[in-house]
């Protein structure tokens, strides 16, 4: 894989794709020889679909040093997969596949919300690790396409606990941490939690909170008990 990966011949490709799924220990020398042939990007957007872990940010950083063409709509929809490793690529993605346009612009759906969600909240506390919202320059207009996009959406738990942990960075961190000036950042919360606080949103946490899962445990004493969500606060009975 070391030759190969210092060679441009396009027949190599389907072996390097094979090698490239044992991606923990093959997967820097599979991305870089990919990036390097004609072709390649199709060859790196089929192998990052297929694999998780290092091997996943090997090859997803690979596609955003390619130039994201080929693979831009994927990787805005797809490119995080909730591994705690996605701080390393997060930024990448954003910034690679110009999220700033695509969450903008008229062509949004479902996948493309959730996902900017999910880079939004992953940027928010990745520093050490990648990119944070303080050295993301769209971050501003990211977050508030987000939330406008956010409201019109059918409300799911998962949607809800992304949506709160950003809105809780923005509250707990200096604005500037966020990319954002005060009126900005204090703009943000309020529509955040206006979206949050909306009876269905509530109404979609109590159908699908399972207390007894250790996430949602830590969930409830921390953002939402910093933010005072409606969805806990009647759960509790505390509604300071």
């Amino acid at each position: 894989m070391a030759l190969i990966a210092t060679d441009w011949a396009e027949e190599d490709i389907p072996l390097i794709q094979t090698i490239g799924l044992l991606s923990d220990r093959f997967g820097p020398l599979a991305a870089e020889a990919l990036r390097r042939r004609r072709g390649g990007e199709h060859a790196l957007l089929w192998l990052a679909q297929r694999v998780a872990g290092w091997g996943r940010v090997y090859v997803i950083e690979a596609l955003c040093r390619h130039g994201a063409y080929a693979s831009r709509r994927w990787l805005l929809r797809h490119a995080c997969d909730g591994d705690y490793l996605n701080g390393y690529i997060a930024g990448r993605v954003a910034t690679a596949a110009h999220l700033h346009e695509a969450i903008t612009g008229t062509d949004t759906d479902d996948d493309l919300v959730d996902h900017t969600g999910r880079l939004l909240k992953i940027m928010a506390d990745c520093g050490g690790m990648g990119m944070t919202l303080e050295h993301y320059p769209p971050a501003s207009r990211v977050l508030a396409a987000h939330v406008a996009r956010l409201g019109r959406q059918t409300p799911t738990l998962n949607r809800y606990v992304d949506a709160a942990v950003i809105a809780d960075h923005l509250a707990d961190k200096t604005p500037q941490r966020s990319g954002c000036t005060n009126e900005q950042r204090d703009h943000l919360v309020r529509q955040y939690l206006a979206v949050l606080d909306r009876q269905d949103w509530c109404d979609a946490v109590g159908a699908g909170l399972d207390a007894d899962n250790d996430f949602f445990a830590w969930f409830a004493s921390n953002p939402a008990a910093r933010l005072h969500l409606r969805a806990f606060t009647e759960m509790t009975g505390d509604d300071r």
